[in-house]
């Protein structure tokens, strides 16, 4: 059963019946996730920061919130930041009908925009990346907002993780933990409303490696443990295929678009399209 709603956040442990997974797990097998890049020559590095790469690979459905874009953060950020993606399969969309209507039922009114559906869903997947004989352990995320409008969900697979949402404190100073969740395989949760969209980050602490779960995926030198889906809304007017992208995202985020469309025939319709097509 579900915890108690009244906080915003809601956690329920089995929600993912045994053929749910395993459809799932099977579809996933069936994707090339990407490495990317946080910056790009037309969204540079800030002064006195340097190029970095994010510590996951990523896949996205519904629409494409690439990294070198900086996401999307409303209200000034929202032009050219969601590029459409593949829509969601079978399994996920079932998944996603039961989630919405769960989320209907056990959060308030009021922290539900009028519109909210979750249309978009990023495809985190944790592990080691393997570096010749050694393993770099980077199944963690820093403490971050969701600032896409409304309630957010995450279906969980595999080794379990820690999340935290935290208050930040002054530098110096460490955060303090509010609330903290292990996600356990099969796992649903969802949290919304002022408190944890607004005031609280969240963060990965941990993922365990345990061996209990691995995950056969076209990552070469990476070996996922976990896989996590977050699902959001996006506002549909904010979603635009890649041929409506302004020219300098569009040149930013190419190169990607073309490695996606060697396995994506959705990527690929989008790339004939687009003006300057390769």
């Amino acid at each position: 059963m579900p915890q108690a709603p009244s906080s915003g956040h809601l956690y329920e442990r089995d929600f993912l019946t045994p053929g749910q997974r395993a459809e799932l797990v099977q579809w996933l097998a069936t994707l090339h996730p990407i490495w990317e890049d946080r910056f790009s020559e037309n969204h540079p590095p800030p002064p006195g920061q340097k190029q970095r790469g994010l510590l996951r690979p990523v896949y996205w459905l519904g629409n494409w919130q690439f990294a070198c874009l900086d996401y999307y953060r409303p209200p000034h950020g929202t032009r050219d930041r969601c590029v459409r993606a593949e829509p969601f399969p079978a399994v996920l969309a079932e998944l996603v009908r039961a989630i919405e209507a769960l989320t209907k039922l056990e959060l308030r009114d009021a922290d539900i925009p009028k519109g909210w559906h979750l249309n978009t869903c990023l495809v985190n997947f944790y592990g080691d990346r393997l570096e010749g004989e050694r393993r770099v352990d980077v199944a963690r995320v820093g403490e971050h907002k969701d600032f896409e409008p409304g309630p957010v969900a995450s279906l969980s697979l595999g080794e379990r993780a820690l999340i935290q949402f935290v208050r930040s404190q002054r530098p110096g100073e460490r955060d303090e933990v509010v609330l903290q969740q292990w996600l356990e395989d099969a796992s649903l949760q969802i949290f919304g409303g002022p408190r944890f969209k607004d005031q609280l980050f969240h963060r990965v602490q941990r993922v365990e490696r345990k061996g209990t779960h691995r995950f056969p995926m076209h990552l070469g030198d990476f070996e996922t443990r976990r896989i996590n889906l977050t699902l959001r809304y996006v506002p549909d007017q904010h979603v635009v295929p890649f041929a409506q992208l302004n020219a300098k995202s569009a040149s930013d985020v190419r190169g990607y678009m073309e490695t996606l469309a060697r396995y994506a025939p959705f990527f690929a319709r989008e790339l004939a399209t687009a003006p300057g097509k390769g």
